[in-house]
């Protein structure tokens, strides 16, 4: 039973409920898409911030795009993911071995890393490998999230409440594209280019002016409006009628229906009794005299010329 369980654990693949949402599927702020989009067509434009309210979607059209990013080549076991073709920008252990035979090469996807409010500045820059060293006493580094977001995205949710140091720090690696580690005894320095995306609520507080000024691309976003949202509702609710396979009257029932947000008016009459039906018949009858010559004898005649 144990191994027929660590079977189906190891072929256990996640559902599509828990994969990202579609970047292609977001109703609305076609501004942050396009902004993203050209950041990630051109990196060079130095970032995106994003500032708007709650549930806006900012954080899953970041995670969205992390999908549609093309995969990109890199060398085999280096956890900088250094570009084979870029010389220059190799790490120290990617030069060594390109200079004892070349280098193995593969293609790994674009990585998208998560910044958190609460991460010390050991794990963002990187430190020293505690666990190697207590159980086989060398002294080695471990790279942070720096490393890993080299030749990627660095997403920081609620930038405008990040620490201090950790803004120091970014600023000083997003200005020379290289982690510099001086610390316990290391010395290490290896790439850290990264297009950096930001994101916040105005409500909690002002960007600081230096973390400001390393974005090149700014977009406001609010609150879709039912106005804003009234064609992609109709386009649902007659999707909907269509699905049903109705037409004319029907369809256009079902399309309130499905709409949820209109509701078909009363028709005039519609609820009454047979009673209060025929007083409102007998009221206009009164009202206008039957067709016949009583009705053609109370008309005016035509003056004679």
């Amino acid at each position: 039973m144990q191994a027929e369980g660590a079977l189906a654990a190891q072929n256990f693949s996640p559902p599509d409920s828990l994969a990202p949402f579609p970047f292609t599927a977001i109703v609305g702020q076609d501004d942050m898409k396009l902004a993203f989009v050209i950041a990630a067509i051109d990196p060079s434009v130095g970032g995106v911030l994003v500032f708007g309210d709650r549930g806006t979607g900012k954080s899953t059209a970041v995670r969205a795009l992390a999908r549609l990013l093309p995969p990109m080549r890199s060398v085999v076991g280096c956890a900088y993911n250094c570009d084979p073709a870029a010389t220059a920008a190799l790490c120290d252990g990617c030069k060594k071995r390109a200079a004892q035979g070349g280098l193995k090469t593969t293609l790994r996807a674009a990585p998208v890393i998560d910044l958190p409010l609460g991460a010390t500045e050991d794990r963002v820059v990187g430190a020293l490998d505690l666990e190697r060293a207590l159980t086989q006493g060398e002294k080695s580094f471990e790279p942070g999230l720096l490393a890993k977001a080299n030749r990627g995205f660095l997403y920081i949710d609620e930038a405008n409440l990040l620490e201090d140091h950790l803004v120091d720090l970014l600023l000083d690696v997003a200005a020379s594209g290289e982690n510099v580690v001086e610390r316990e005894g290391l010395s290490v320095r290896h790439p850290a280019r990264f297009v950096l995306i930001g994101s916040g609520n105005p409500e909690e507080g002002e960007l600081r002016p230096q973390l400001l000024d390393r974005f090149g691309l700014a977009v406001d976003v609010k609150t879709p409006s039912d106005r804003s949202r009234a064609p992609a509702r109709r386009i649902r609710a007659r999707s909907c009628a269509l699905r049903q396979g109705l037409v004319g009257r029907r369809a256009q029932a079902a399309t309130q229906d499905c709409d949820g947000a209109r509701t078909p008016r009363r028709r005039r009459g519609a609820g009454r009794s047979a009673g209060e039906g025929r007083k409102a018949v007998r009221r206009a009858r009164s009202r206008w005299p039957a067709r016949g010559t009583d009705a053609v004898a109370r008309r005016p005649r035509a003056r004679e010329f």
